[in-house]
């Protein structure tokens, strides 16, 4: 059983930053691959970002490649998204997630979800 714990979410001003982290525990978390969502007010739940259990391979949404960046720090059971120029649409909930089986792109690929951490980007 992993726990998934995101921290880091905020008010923001558009064209800010932050960074939002996701603690793991309760398992042998690096052995998952792990994927940052979201979900905005009156919107399903969207696919932001993923990355392999050895940090290796990472995917993005369209909406997000040049801007988010997300890493881990296996030592640390930890998952980051650095979200740089950011815009009002970014205004979400985000969760990370921790899959082991399936394409990190879809979200039916995550047995274990975080809590979600709110980000405001205001105009």
């Amino acid at each position: 059983q992993v726990q998934l714990v995101e921290s880091g979410g905020g008010l923001v001003q558009a064209g800010g930053s932050l960074r939002l982290s996701c603690a793991a525990s309760g398992g042998t978390g690096s052995r998952y691959f792990m994927g940052w969502f979201r979900q905005a007010p009156g919107k399903e739940r969207e696919f932001v970002a993923a990355i392999s259990w050895t940090g290796g391979s990472t995917n993005y949404a369209d909406s997000v490649k040049g801007r988010f960046t997300v890493s881990r720090d296996n030592a640390k059971n930890t998952v980051y998204l650095q979200m740089n120029s950011l815009k009002p649409e970014d205004t979400a909930v985000y969760y990370c997630a921790a899959g082991n089986r399936g394409s990190s792109l879809n979200s039916v690929s995550y047995g274990y979800w975080g809590q979600g951490t709110q980000v405001t980007v205001s105009s």
